[in-house]
């Protein structure tokens, strides 16, 4: 769950930066995918350091 919360945040977040530096669509796209790729490794990585607490 942390991972698609985390990409969904990705995806926004490239996404209004994108449009705030005036980016065309490609631009748009590229930093979309970007944040969340990076998003979704950085939620990964905090799932797997949650999971190895507990257990």
């Amino acid at each position: 769950m942390i991972v698609i919360i985390l990409a969904v945040i990705g995806l926004l977040l490239g996404f209004r930066t994108a449009t705030k530096r005036g980016g065309n669509r490609l631009d748009i796209l590229q930093y979309t995918a970007g944040y969340c790729i990076a998003f979704t490794i950085l939620g990964v990585i905090i799932t797997i350091v949650i999971e190895r607490s507990i257990t």
